[in-house]
């Protein structure tokens, strides 16, 4: 025989059937909170991954031109009556090269070498470009077959001047070979610094790199 409910059944039915919509919609928000967290981490790694490779970008287009400037340097100095154009107080804009003088403007507070060698910003008008070793590499292209950058990289050239010989006074920076300079039989040796800054594919990723070179000042 079926029993029939009685009316004070229904209300507590009813309020059942509430506690369950509840307790479902606080689970609803705790799998969406689950979720966003997942994804703000994924975006994190992945913009952790991209800064790093923007920097490593950065680091290599930096060595390329300072090992660039080297052989330029070894190349020009090479040849008979081969030299760099090294300007006294201003850096060159055909070799990028200038002789070390603490005393001139390029040297001072916010001249050319030093924001160079300081600057965290991108510098685009200081300094010589590297653009391959004949010149005819653009970096920043997407089809050079190199990973492209946000900006060509740069470097200065300082002639810090000749290398002393041995207990001849205070050494250069490179190192004390022991070679003289000038004079019957003797060559003409000079300390180079270079100074190289690049960019990754983030123009805000700049590296600088610097490194001695010791060439013939002339030949």
């Amino acid at each position: 025989m079926k029993q029939s409910q009685s009316p004070q059944d229904q209300p507590t039915r009813r309020s059942q059937r509430g506690a369950v919509l509840i307790v479902a919609l606080i689970f609803m928000l705790l799998l969406t909170i689950l979720a966003i967290g997942a994804s703000g981490r994924s975006l994190l790694q992945e913009r952790m991954a991209g800064s790093l490779r923007n920097a490593q970008q950065a680091q290599m287009s930096a060595e390329t031109a300072l090992r660039g400037a080297e052989w330029k340097l070894w190349l020009t100095t090479s040849n008979i009556g081969g030299h760099l154009d090294c300007l006294n107080g201003v850096i060159s804009s055909d070799d990028g090269c200038v002789v070390y003088n603490p005393s001139n403007p390029p040297y001072g507070p916010g001249g050319d070498v030093t924001t160079f060698r300081t600057s965290q910003a991108w510098l685009s008008s200081i300094g010589h470009p590297y653009t391959g070793p004949n010149g005819s590499v653009d970096y920043t292209a997407s089809a050079t077959g190199y990973p492209q950058v946000a900006n060509n990289p740069r470097y200065i050239i300082e002639d810090m001047g000749p290398e002393l010989p041995q207990d001849a006074g205070t050494p250069s920076e490179a190192g004390d070979t022991g070679q003289l300079n000038g004079g019957a039989g003797t060559i003409n040796l000079h300390v180079f610094r270079i100074t190289a800054r690049a960019t990754g594919g983030n123009p805000n990723a700049v590296r600088v790199v610097q490194s001695t070179f010791d060439a013939q000042a002339n030949n």
